[in-house]
């Protein structure tokens, strides 16, 4: 190996420290590089070019496909970059550093009554470059949507070690980026002619992070609509200007308790059409493992929950909202409870919060892994989907819970095998590739709002067929064409979405104390915790 830059480490401890995130993989990195500004990513960059390393960006490591692990360079861009924070009030923008958090942008927002809509349940840890490379989404993308409308411009880092603004409002120019001048020559022309083949093919979702944005480029010819949910694979996202909203001026909330899952649809449809800001599904799955742990309220009777938000300028149109959505569903509730102050909203949806802290403290001998927890279809196959995961499930004896954002038609399914049955992979395996068959032949995709990652890449030709796939492919090459940034990550047909694990006995050896501080961190949602640290290496 070449001489090291400054800021690359090839220490076991570092490396080991960067090797898991949230998800199912454990990969130890070849060198780590904590760059400590744009100039230093341009020659981490140069280095990777010159001595054929891959390269990995990095933010809180909280994404669950594997989409920030990689086996040559892991670049952390959220340890040492210099941060910025700026709210325009009387434009309604802001201007962030990639490695501020989602709770930071929103916290100071809220000072001049503003926020960013899209919240993903990892809020206080999410780095907002990670959010736009994700597309991320959360409970309340059913009035808001993901990340996408909300940016306006992202400052970038080319593979080509280029440093540049592109804007999501300059449709038809381009910047003077090699890469994306490239791409307007090579690429965009190829997707422009199939234009009806991709207005054909993908889905018909409210979300869909699988592939690239070809669609939502077809209407803003803009390179943002590719970068935003690319996953690292174009380019590095160092800087994001942000359209900002108003704080809701009120809120109301609504519990339905349904008595059976053929009940689903219709009740989410008439909720959707009262203009919820979110609604969450908790299948009964869930709800019977929150009576085996002793936590929530309990349902008897109950095959599913849903629980729903509305956002309106006064408490008066509040009030009205959650009143008209209880008239829309008694016919099908087995309970409905309304809450029209804060502290009865909090209790309704301590519910949901509940989730993630009892997944990630099972024994280690039933882990929570998410393997197919990304599924989003059309709202009229919901409870088919819901059905298809169950049936599933109980084939290959494995126990599932199943969780979600039911106004987007989209479910988070966590499976918990037993890991002291020695078949254990290979059921899990065929669970894989019957849910994630199911998702696609019911007109939906396996990539709702977390990306591809390692662990959906091979899904992509199943889902688009070949030739769009033959576009995906085109982008990339155009935006990299030494194919250095995140390879892997996205197109990789040939990928096995079950090697690499976390856990089982092939899962890489890493130091004991490691080994227990990144388990910790999964158990307890510590993703702000510097790995450096971890490592017991000097953060600063």
């Amino acid at each position: 190996m070449t001489a090291l830059p400054r800021s690359v480490s090839a220490d076991l401890r570092v490396r080991a420290a960067y090797a898991e995130t949230a998800g199912i993989y454990r990969i130890i990195p070849r060198v780590v590089a904590v760059p400590e500004d744009v100039q230093d990513v341009v020659r981490l960059l140069e280095w990777a070019r010159r001595t054929g390393t891959t390269v990995t960006p990095r933010g809180a490591g909280s994404g669950i496909p594997g989409n920030a692990l990689g086996t040559g360079m892991v670049m952390d861009l959220r340890q040492r970059m210099p941060r910025v924070l700026e709210v325009d009030a009387a434009a309604r923008t802001a201007l962030t550093s990639a490695n501020i958090t989602h709770a930071e942008l929103n916290a100071e927002a809220a000072k001049q009554g503003l926020r960013l809509p899209p919240d993903p349940s990892s809020s206080q840890w999410a780095t907002l470059g990670g959010m736009v490379v994700c597309n991320a989404a959360g409970a309340r993308t059913v009035r808001h949507g993901p990340v996408r409308p909300w940016v306006q411009a992202l400052e970038i880092v080319t593979a080509d070690g280029e440093v540049g603004w592109i804007r999501a409002e300059s449709a038809g120019s381009s910047p003077s980026l090699a890469a994306v001048g490239r791409f307007d020559r090579d690429a965009g022309p190829a997707i422009q002619a199939a234009a009806d083949a991709i207005r054909a093919r993908f889905p018909r979702v409210r979300k869909n992070t699988a592939g690239y944005a070809l669609d939502h480029w077809l209407a803003s010819e803009s390179p943002v609509d590719l970068v935003t949910g690319s996953e690292g694979t174009l380019a590095i996202v160092v800087s994001i200007r942000w359209r900002l909203a108003p704080v809701a001026g009120a809120r109301t909330g609504l519990r339905v308790a349904l008595r059976s899952l053929d009940d689903l649809e219709e009740a989410v449809q008439a909720l959707v059409a009262c203009e919820p800001s979110a609604v969450e599904l908790l299948d009964g799955t869930f709800l019977r493992l929150l009576e085996t742990t002793g936590q929530g309220v309990t349902l008897p009777g109950a095959d599913a929950v849903l629980l729903v938000e509305f956002e309106r300028p006064d408490e008066a149109a509040a009030r009205h909202a959650v009143n008209d959505a209880v008239r829309a569903v008694t016919h099908l509730a087995l309970e409905t409870v309304t809450a029209t102050t804060p502290e009865e909203e909090q209790r309704i949806w301590s519910l949901r919060h509940a989730a993630s802290p009892i997944l990630a403290r099972l024994p280690d001998s039933r882990r929570s892994l998410q393997v197919i927890e990304d599924g989003c279809v059309p709202l009229p196959r919901l409870g088919e989907y819901v059905r298809a995961v169950r049936d599933a499930a109980a084939t290959e004896e494995i126990e599932v819970v199943i969780f979600g954002h039911a106004g987007d038609g989209h479910v988070h399914v966590n499976a918990l095998p037993d890991l002291t049955r020695p078949d254990w992979r290979t059921r899990l395996d065929r669970l894989y590739r019957e849910v994630s068959g199911a998702v696609i032949a019911l007109g939906g995709t396996p990539s709702g709002e977390h990306g591809d990652g390692r662990l959906r890449g091979a899904l992509l030709e199943p889902l688009y067929g070949a030739a769009i796939v033959n576009l995906f492919r085109g982008v990339k090459t155009a935006f990299d064409p030494l194919g250095i940034l995140n390879p892997g990550v996205k197109l990789d047909p040939a990928a096995q979405p079950l090697a690499r694990l976390k856990v089982g006995p092939d899962a890489d050896p890493l130091p004991d104390d490691i080994a227990a501080g990144l388990r910790e961190i999964e158990r307890t949602g510590g993703y702000a915790r510097s790995r450096l640290a971890l490592a017991g290496r000097d953060p600063a």
